[in-house]
């Protein structure tokens, strides 16, 4: 089966931000959300954010490091959690274990208003990263997962810690 390449798509309209992950989503998109959950924090007028993982067939741990800084960047500001819509039941899987639904609303199928938007999804550029950058990022989206529940502080502190001490040999 052929792995499609990951693309992410994003609409905004009358206060509802929808991110849509397409294919397999890994740590070389992070830029790019990195950059999306920082405008939402900036996002005037913001209501809603819906991350639709429908036609997403991998999202990677980095990845979701940075779906879940998008729900911290909005925590507070929105009436409800940001919604994830997953109909892939290993995405869901991951998306319990990793403890996603004490932030997010997580559903299957989504409401009608928002199907509408669907039409209006760009796809976004997919930012650069250099390999510092890159290596940042993981450690962020590792230290972010890391505090959301023990299961995964548990899973990734070997992750963290190499990475941490690759950080220290590279800055010196």
């Amino acid at each position: 089966m052929l792995i499609e390449e990951g693309r992410i798509k994003a609409a905004f309209d009358s206060g509802v931000f929808v991110l849509k992950l397409c294919g397999d989503v890994r740590l070389t998109l992070c830029a790019t959300l990195d950059t999306q959950a920082q405008r939402l924090a900036e996002t005037p007028g913001l209501l809603a954010v819906l991350i639709d993982l429908r036609e997403a067939t991998n999202v990677d741990s980095t990845a979701l490091g940075f779906l879940a800084k998008v729900a911290m960047a909005v925590k507070g500001r929105l009436e409800q959690p940001p919604t994830i819509i997953v109909d892939n039941p290993d995405v869901r899987q991951m998306l319990d274990v990793m403890g996603f639904s004490r932030f997010f609303t997580l559903m299957e199928a989504p409401l009608q208003q928002t199907t509408t938007l669907n039409n209006e999804l760009e796809e976004l550029p997919q930012e650069p990263a250099d390999e510092e950058g890159l290596r940042d990022r993981i450690l962020e989206a590792h230290r972010i997962l890391m505090h959301m529940n023990e299961h995964n502080r548990e899973q990734f502190q070997p992750l963290v810690e190499m990475l941490e001490s690759q950080d220290a040999t590279t800055h010196h």
